[in-house]
């Protein structure tokens, strides 16, 4: 009992709140985003175009919106960014129960994608400033591993919803985000924030561009980031597919492995990275990488059971070790004052979650599973020439500041 409250108690309690929210509004959001696609092709006249653009629309958004909503918390503080954003996507969900028109459905879906924005840096950036800076590794394992929790829950009770009420879960999702807004609200006016005065530093928005644009570490950082989610996307984007066409039973296999990647998170993330903070974070990312390309490589020998399982072994292995790190990486690259802007210009990852679909597809279309494989693999290897490169450059930048 005594652990368990020192554990609990080396984070601040708002720390605590993020994490179990983030638990709870994953889980929401797996439980509907998911399954979008599917309620718009029974309920609506959309041709897949539209379904495809309604769907993407959130992603899209996401990916310009994370740079503003984090420049947003440096410049106004945390508190009014996150909650506006959380009060934003429960209107969002409520909005979903009641939408007749694509039109609606499209505005809402990119309403989604730059609210979850803004929240997503804004709250890595509060986790980051409440956390002394020897344990924002485990923080951010913590967080990855809440947000596996969710993602292993949510779309269980989902496909159940589909098929019974799908509007109950958008209403469900919505409730979920505004209890948590509620209770975050509440937690913000009873607690004590310890937030540093970040007044006399503040910059506009374009001197935080032209920051961002001057940093070249974070920069190699991203674009590193950007070609692994390229290999990562392929695991719900072309590998469906390959399953169902090439193996027996391949979409049950699918969902098993689905299954098997989310368990394997929320058990062996923070051991794991407990491990990791024994080396250098360019040392563990660059290992990840590795691991995520063997696994894609796996993939493209499946052929049952035994081999699928392997490969999506390899790539939790790879994700288990790549995404914290990234995010610890991202912290120790930002100025203070800048914090919530360098979470936010690190959504622009996301861009790997749009190419990589478009990439693997037109391979598979021209090629076969085996070859588009191989290509994304080769890929995905080449983010640790740039994770070298913007390593290089974050020790020549402290090495100036020396």
């Amino acid at each position: 009992m005594t652990k368990l409250k020192n554990y609990i108690g080396q984070f601040h309690p708002i720390v605590w709140v993020l994490l179990i929210g983030t638990v709870l509004s994953r889980g929401s959001a797996f439980m509907t985003l998911p399954f979008l696609s599917i309620y718009l092709s029974r309920h609506m006249d959309l041709s897949p175009i539209i379904i495809g653009l309604t769907v993407g629309m959130s992603p899209l958004m996401a990916t310009v919106g994370g740079f503003i909503g984090g420049h947003l918390s440096d410049r106004f503080g945390r508190k009014p960014i996150m909650l506006t954003s959380l009060f934003m996507v429960a209107f969002v969900y409520y909005g979903f129960t009641v939408a007749t028109g694509q039109g609606w459905f499209i505005l809402l879906n990119a309403l989604n994608g730059l609210s979850n924005s803004f929240f997503e840096p804004t709250a890595q950036a509060l986790m980051a400033d409440l956390t002394a800076k020897e344990k924002r590794m485990k923080v951010y394992s913590l967080r990855y591993t809440a947000m596996n929790i969710g993602a292993s829950v949510g779309p269980l009770i989902g496909a159940y919803l589909a098929n019974t009420s799908a509007k109950l879960s958008f209403a469900i999702t919505g409730s979920i985000y505004l209890l948590y807004a509620i209770v975050l609200v509440y937690f913000l006016k009873r607690l004590v924030v310890p937030l540093a005065d970040h007044s006399k530093k503040i910059v506009s928005f374009g001197d935080a561009f032209r920051i961002i644009k001057m940093d070249k570490a974070l920069r190699y950082l991203i674009i590193g980031i950007i070609l692994v989610n390229m290999g990562y996307v392929q695991i719900d984007s072309n590998l469906p597919q390959i399953l169902e066409g090439t193996v027996e039973n391949g979409v049950f296999i699918f969902s098993m492995l689905i299954t098997i990647n989310a368990v394997m998170v929320v058990f062996l993330q923070m051991p794991i990275s407990h491990l990791a903070e024994k080396f250098k974070l360019m040392q563990v990312m660059v290992v990840g990488a590795f691991f995520m390309a063997a696994g894609l490589i796996g993939f493209s020998f499946v052929s049952g059971w035994v081999t699928a399982i392997l490969a999506i072994v390899l790539v939790t292995f790879g994700e288990i070790l790549i995404f914290p790190s990234n995010s610890m990486m991202i912290d120790q690259l930002a100025p203070e004052h800048l914090r919530g802007t360098y979470f936010g210009a690190a959504q622009f990852r996301k861009i790997g979650n749009f190419f990589g679909p478009v990439a693997g597809g037109y391979l598979l279309s021209h090629f076969q599973g085996q070859i588009m494989f191989w290509v994304i693999a080769v890929i995905t290897l080449g983010s640790i020439l740039f994770f070298t490169a913007g390593n290089k450059s974050r020790v020549r930048n402290a090495e100036k500041v020396v």
